[in-house]
């Protein structure tokens, strides 16, 4: 089983761009965020009921990528993000996708930080300061609660990648 990374953060923190930048770092696989997927496919809004199609895609995802893997795997997001969405915009979270939060392990997280600019686009919701704040407090507390390393990655995207790369190196039994 390889050692799984998660990014994890709010809306236009550069999770994806990190993700994809530390699988090409580390030479391994890396599973984008399946919700961006699945609601451009969509021709209305997503509904509550959208969110477990969106899990569930996830991990298949996440499922595919192991067998492919070696001895890392990077995961642009986790179930939180969904979780924290479906209780934010509709009030609960389907039960399999709070069950799948605690079965599904993980070896570190890497939290980003709010502190790049906002890049509008029609899939994000939240701009506002507030909002971003609001949310990257949410995300503290998950990995805070998590009891697995983590680390604040902010700064440039050169700085975040460098500061990811070596909490990865620090942290992960394989380069020690």
């Amino acid at each position: 089983m390889p050692h799984k990374i998660v990014v994890l953060g709010p809306e236009s923190t550069g999770k994806s761009t990190l993700s994809k930048s530390l699988a090409e770092y580390f030479n391994c696989p890396w599973v984008p965020e399946y919700a961006r997927e699945y609601i451009e496919r969509l021709d209305r809004p997503y509904e509550y009921d959208d969110l477990l199609e969106i899990a569930k895609g996830q991990i298949n995802e996440e499922e595919e990528a192991i067998v492919i893997s070696e001895d890392l795997l990077i995961c642009d997001t986790d179930l939180h993000v969904i979780k924290v969405w479906s209780e934010h915009k509709f009030g609960k979270v389907h039960p399999w996708i709070a069950q799948q939060i605690t079965e599904r392990k993980y070896d570190l997280y890497l939290l980003t930080d709010i502190d790049i600019p906002w890049e509008n686009d029609p899939l994000r919701e939240h701009p506002e300061p507030e909002q971003r704040n609001h949310f990257f407090e949410i995300y503290r507390s998950i990995v805070m609660d998590s009891g697995l390393p983590f680390k604040v990655i902010s700064g440039s995207i050169g700085e975040r990648l460098n500061d990811s790369v070596q909490f990865i190196e620090e942290k992960i039994p394989l380069f020690n």
